[in-house]
């Protein structure tokens, strides 16, 4: 796997130069002048641990949580405060761990993010289905929240064993939806898990949408290897005609798609923190994309506190771009979207698409994984799953190794991912 991403890497980037994650910080972050810029924020607090899951997470405790969120106050100050006046951001998700642990100090964060930032499409909120209750909505509803993600991954009992999951209250949680709406419900499910049918996900993908979800996610299972779990991974044909299937199921069901693996039946649902040309990330282990760097916090919640306490930023490793290695990280996130506007990436690099990538292009298109309009790049099922393919190979690639090293060591001195 390691040998793709690098072959395409140095094709893609014209240079041998790997990705080399240095163990620095800077004071002063360098947004003001991005444009699309997003806001991500992480609670690392979960009642139980996931075996598959390879997100940063520690189990809650209500005296560390609210520790860590005095410190997560403050680096929002810090960062929100180098600029005069209020910075537009388009969006503002927390992610987890569970954020609705904190639910009750999620109305205090938004607050102070709302000092220095003006948010124009919302803020959204991961949720565990036992956090679907009218008590937790509510609280979140007056905290601003408008719109929701909720963790099924399966409705069904064999794989919510497989995954260490326990049952669902479908009803419940439809009641609790009803009484109290917003303008995007979004449901998370795994697909390609062991033995896994079209029958088993069209299952959960028709069951969300009959419990009150405007959207669902259908994220590939991958096989993190620092994580404990047993899980097997489905094999590549098997997972192409799954992935295909589910995909002409929604679309004939007249869903929308907003991206490689999410569906909507309103087509103003929307939910994803992925696809912004820049974005800020406070709390442990959030990254930070600008124009010519990418960061990432440490994953310690003590050092993280500790580093904050010091009135430093908690950076653990910072990536100084070459030109082109910013264009493949912003083609490689745009396309998650399926589609790649020419006029967006000229806008941004101020350099013509096909001038930079154009062999490429024409390629995809004789390759059947794109299709061209009025200077907007789609993708076919085909180009949709070598996507998912390859993306797959760069998680195991570049994220395995990057999240492995960090669950280890709160600042590395260097990483080179080649």
């Amino acid at each position: 796997m390691s040998i793709i991403t690098s072959l395409t890497r140095m094709w893609l980037t014209r240079s041998t130069k790997p990705f080399i994650f240095k163990n620095e910080y800077d004071n002063v972050l360098s947004y003001q002048d991005c444009d699309n810029l997003g806001l991500y924020v992480h609670i690392p607090f979960c009642r139980s641990i996931c075996n598959f899951c390879p997100y940063c997470k520690v189990r809650y405790s209500k005296d560390l949580c609210n520790r860590y969120i005095d410190a997560l106050l403050r680096e929002i100050h810090a960062v929100g405060g180098q600029q005069s006046g209020k910075k537009e951001t388009n969006s503002l998700y927390f992610g987890g761990g569970t954020p609705a642990l904190a639910a009750d100090r999620l109305g205090e964060i938004i607050g102070a993010i709302k000092e220095h930032f003006v948010i124009t499409e919302g803020i959204g909120v991961e949720l565990h289905p036992d956090n679907v209750t009218p008590d937790v909505l509510r609280t979140l509803k007056t905290a601003g929240v408008t719109k929701i993600s909720i963790g099924i991954q399966s409705f069904q009992t064999k794989f919510q064993s497989v995954l260490g999951r326990t049952s669902v209250d479908i009803s419940a949680m439809k009641q609790a939806l009803s009484e109290v709406p917003f303008e995007t419900v979004s449901m998370d499910f795994i697909f390609a898990l062991p033995n896994q049918t079209f029958e088993d996900l069209k299952a959960d993908v028709d069951a969300a949408f009959q419990s009150g979800a405007n959207h669902v996610a259908i994220y590939p299972f991958i096989d993190f290897t620092f994580t404990p779990s047993t899980v097997t991974t489905m094999p590549k044909k098997e997972k192409r005609e799954l992935l295909d299937a589910i995909t002409r199921y929604c679309m004939d069901q007249g869903y929308t798609r907003s991206s490689i693996w999410t569906f909507s039946s309103e087509a103003d649902a929307r939910y994803s923190s992925m696809t912004r040309d820049n974005f800020l990330g406070f709390g442990c282990s959030a990254t930070t994309l600008l124009k010519d760097q990418f960061k990432i916090n440490t994953f310690s919640v003590e050092e993280y506190c500790n580093r904050i306490a010091e009135e430093k930023l908690p950076t653990s490793l910072t990536l100084r771009f070459t030109l082109r290695q910013r264009m493949i990280y912003y083609l490689f996130w745009t396309a998650y979207s399926t589609k790649v506007a020419a006029g967006g990436f000229e806008k941004f690099f101020g350099v013509p698409l096909k001038k930079m990538y154009g062999a490429e292009l024409k390629l995809a298109k004789l390759m059947g994984f794109v299709t061209e309009e009025n200077g907007v790049y789609s993708m076919t099922l085909k180009g949709a799953f070598y996507y998912h393919y390859y993306e797959n190979f760069y998680t195991l690639s570049y994220i395995d190794k990057m999240w492995g090293v960090m669950r280890k060591e709160a600042f590395p001195q260097e990483l080179t991912l080649g």
